[in-house]
């Protein structure tokens, strides 16, 4: 096993048991502005990357991959209806 010491680069593709040794440092990387692409038997899989502050959502209507329902917007919730007696005097009432 090849141990990651402070000075060693970070490499632009890793594989996942070099990710997981050292993903404290990737994730550093990546807060940093940093990009890592994650490899699994050399075949590339997943990719970390900064979150950047736009609401993801916003992104994806941007694209053109989500919109908004019609009328969208806050609505306020249907009140549920109360009952007229206690339940167990519902109950018997329908007992009767």
């Amino acid at each position: 096993m090849i141990s990651m010491t402070p000075q060693d680069p970070i490499k632009r593709e890793v594989g996942i048991r070099e990710l997981h040794d050292g993903l404290s440092r990737y994730v550093r990387h990546v807060a940093a502005g940093g990009e890592v692409v994650v490899t699994s038997r050399g075949k590339r899989v997943a990719r970390l990357a900064p979150i950047g502050d736009d609401d993801p959502l916003d992104d994806l209507r941007r694209r053109g991959l989500v919109q908004d329902p019609p009328g969208a917007g806050w609505e306020p919730r249907r009140r549920r209806p109360r009952p007229k007696a206690s339940v167990s005097e519902l109950v018997a009432e329908q007992r009767r």
